[in-house]
């Protein structure tokens, strides 16, 4: 199975930004269309973003468009989720997966939007 490892989380204020990125292990990566959810303290998991192979089709959940970008380095075996204008509803662990549901997904990186 694709081992998948989030980085790039951390505190910022509202209005800020991050990059999240999605190390993946597995040569399939290239093909697979790939995903980012995220789940709220207490919630369930919500799916955000997705990308199609060569990037042609990217995908959002209404809450984050326009402030959320997608992208992906096949190259490097990497997916990103650049996280603009945060706000402090967008607070939460963010997985990178390979399916929207998350059955296979990462560890996770922690995004906490505060003043």
């Amino acid at each position: 199975s694709v081992k998948l490892w989030e980085s790039g989380g951390g505190l910022v204020q509202p209005g800020g930004s991050l990059r999240l990125s999605c190390s993946a292990s597995e040569s399939t990566f290239p093909f697979r269309t790939m995903h980012w959810l995220r789940q709220a303290s207490g919630k369930g998991l919500e799916w955000v973003s997705s990308i199609s192979p060569g990037s042609q089709v990217l995908k959002y959940t209404d809450s984050v468009k326009g402030r959320f970008t997608i992208s992906r380095d096949n190259a490097k075996n990497t997916l990103y989720l650049q996280l603009n204008y945060l706000e402090p509803e967008d607070t939460a662990m963010y997985y990178c997966a390979k399916d929207s549901q998350g059955h296979e997904k990462g560890q996770g990186t922690q995004v906490t939007v505060s003043s």
